[in-house]
C-alpha cells in the first residue's frame, strides 16, 4: 500500500495494519483464505467482524484517517457520511465506532436490507455513531450523500461548527487500496497452494454493484498482477452487464428488490473511474457522467467500449438461478454460499461455458451466507415456517460446517438503539441533528 500511501511512513503503515487486522478481528488466520471446489477457487472475504467483505477496507481506513488526522495536525472534527445498501455500513460503523476526531452517520434504505444487516446497524453501540434509515432506495440514499458532499452552502455551515466531512463509500481512495491486497495475497496462497504457477493468468469472478471490489481487481491487473479477464457478476439490477456489453448506460429501468440486496444499484460510482483511466480524457468523462445526471444515461465511444471489453466480461442471473447455484454448489460440495457469491458463481459457469475459458478461476466471495440466512435456507429448501431470524442462524449452522460467526450471534441479546427514518430530500437536516446531538 506505500505504493499509493506515499505520504505515510512506512512504521505508521505497520501501526495501522496491525490495528486493522490483528488482535482477533478476523476469525482466521489467512484473513482472506482461498477454498478450493474443483472447478472454481473462492476467495472468502467475510471473516472480519461484520462478516462482510467490507471489513477489508474498513477496518483500515478509519487508521489511515486517524492517522492522518494527528500527521496533519487538523483541529476540526471530521463526519463520515455513508450510504448503505447493506454490508458497508455495519462495517464502517465498526471500523469507526469510538474513534477519536471522528463521527460516522450510515444513511440506509428502509426495507432495502436484510433483517440480519439492518439489526447489525440498528444496535450499533459508539459514543459517534448514527443510523438513519431513508425512505427510499440505495440509489436515492446514494445521491443524497453527493448532494450534501456538493453544498457548498451546507458545508459552510458545518464547517462553524468545525466538522469537515468525508466518506467511507468506496468514492473514498481509501477504500480501494486495501481491496486491491486481497487480489495479491489469492493469487499468492495459490501459488503456494501449487494450484496455479507463478505468472500463470488466471480470472476474477466478482459480484457487482457499486463497482468498487472489481475496479480493485482492475488496479491489481494494471499493477502486473497476471489477471486474465475480470468478470462482472450482476442480479437482475443489471445496468453494467448491458453497459460492459453494448457500451451504453442507462439507469432507466425498473428496480428490483431481489435477495441479492447489496447488489440492488442501478448508478455504479466506481465506473466513473474506469471511464478515466480507460480515456485518460477528464472532459470527456465528465461530459459522460453530465448526460447521466440530465437524462440517466450515456454511450461511450467504440474504441473506449473496445479497451474495456479486453478485460472485462459481464453478465447476470435472476433469483431463481442465483437459489439454484446455492442448491447445487451444495450438493457438489456440502459448501454454502451466500446470495451475492452465487451470483457470481453462476456467471463464472457461464462465461466458462459460454468462451471455454479454461485459465483458474476465483470467485470472490463476499459476504457470509449466515447475513442472508433466509434466501439460502430457501434455496436449501429448509423447513423454515415459524423460525425468526436467530432460529434462522441456528437451522443454518445445521447444515453449514462454518460456525455462525459471533458478531451475529450476539445480536439476539443487542438493544436497538437507532430508529431514526428520513425523506430522502431530508438528509442534510438528519445530518444537522445528528452534530447538534
Amino acid at each position: 500500500m506505500r505504493l499509493f500511501l506515499t505520504d505515510y511512513t512506512d512504521e505508521e503503515l505497520k501501526t495501522c495494519v496491525e490495528n486493522a487486522y490483528g488482535k482477533g478481528k478476523f476469525d482466521c488466520a489467512g484473513r482472506a483464505p482461498v477454498t478450493d471446489l474443483g472447478a472454481m477457487q473462492v476467495l472468502e472475504l467475510w471473516h472480519g467482524p461484520t462478516s462482510a467483505f467490507k471489513d477489508m477496507a474498513l477496518q483500515l481506513l478509519p487508521q489511515l484517517m486517524s492517522t492522518a488526522l494527528k500527521k496533519t495536525g487538523e483541529q476540526d472534527n471530521v463526519l463520515i457520511l455513508v450510504a448503505t445498501s447493506g454490508d458497508t455500513g455495519k462495517a464502517a460503523l465498526e471500523g469507526f465506532r469510538d474513534v477519536d476526531q471522528i463521527s460516522i452517520m450510515v444513511f440506509y434504505p428502509e426495507g432495502g436490507v436484510s433483517r440480519i444487516q439492518q439489526l447489525q446497524m440498528l444496535t450499533q453501540e459508539g459514543k459517534n455513531v448514527n443510523v438513519t434509515a431513508v425512505r427510499g432506495n440505495f440509489d436515492d440514499a446514494q445521491s443524497g450523500v453527493k448532494v450534501i458532499f456538493a453544498n457548498q452552502a451546507f458545508n459552510e455551515q458545518l464547517a462553524e461548527k468545525g466538522v469537515k466531512l468525508s466518506s467511507a463509500n468506496s468514492i473514498n481512495w481509501g477504500r480501494l487500496v486495501p481491496q486491491i491486497v486481497y487480489y495479491f495475497s489469492a493469487y499468492a496462497d495459490l501459488c503456494k497452494a501449487g494450484r496455479i504457477k507463478a505468472g500463470e493468468e488466471i480470472n476474477f469472478t466478482v459480484p457487482t454493484g457499486n463497482f468498487g471490489n472489481i475496479l480493485a481487481g482492475f488496479y491489481a491487473k494494471q499493477m502486473g498482477l497476471p489477471v486474465h479477464k475480470l468478470i462482472c457478476a450482476s442480479n437482475a439490477n443489471n445496468v453494467l452487464t448491458d453497459f460492459l456489453q453494448t457500451g451504453r448506460y442507462d439507469r432507466n429501468r425498473a428496480f428490483y428488490k431481489t435477495i441479492t440486496p447489496s447488489m440492488d444499484i442501478l448508478i455504479s460510482s466506481n465506473l466513473e473511474r474506469l471511464l478515466y483511466h480507460v480515456t485518460g480524457d477528464k472532459a470527456q468523462v465528465a461530459g459522460w457522467m453530465a448526460e447521466l445526471n440530465k437524462s440517466g444515461s450515456y454511450e461511450v465511444d467504440v474504441k473506449t467500449r473496445g479497451i474495456i471489453k479486453e478485460t472485462f466480461w459481464a453478465d447476470w442471473v435472476d433469483d431463481a438461478a442465483t437459489k439454484k447455484c446455492i442448491q447445487q454448489v451444495y450438493m457438489q460440495h456440502k459448501y454454502v454460499l451466500d446470495t451475492h457469491t452465487a451470483v457470481a458463481y453462476q456467471v463464472a459457469e457461464n462465461y466458462r461455458h459460454a468462451t471455454h475459458d479454461e485459465h483458474v478461476m476465483v470467485v470472490a466471495s463476499t459476504a457470509s451466507p449466515y447475513k442472508f440466512n433466509g434466501s439460502v435456507l430457501d434455496a436449501l429448501q429448509a423447513e423454515t415456517a415459524g423460525l425468526d431470524e436467530f432460529a434462522l442462524l441456528d437451522k443454518l449452522q445445521e447444515l453449514n460446517d462454518n460456525p455462525i460467526p459471533a458478531g451475529l450471534a450476539a445480536l439476539k441479546t443487542k438493544e436497538v438503539l437507532h430508529k431514526g427514518v428520513c425523506d430522502k430530500d431530508k438528509m442534510n437536516e438528519a445530518v444537522m441533528n445528528f452534530i447538534a446531538r
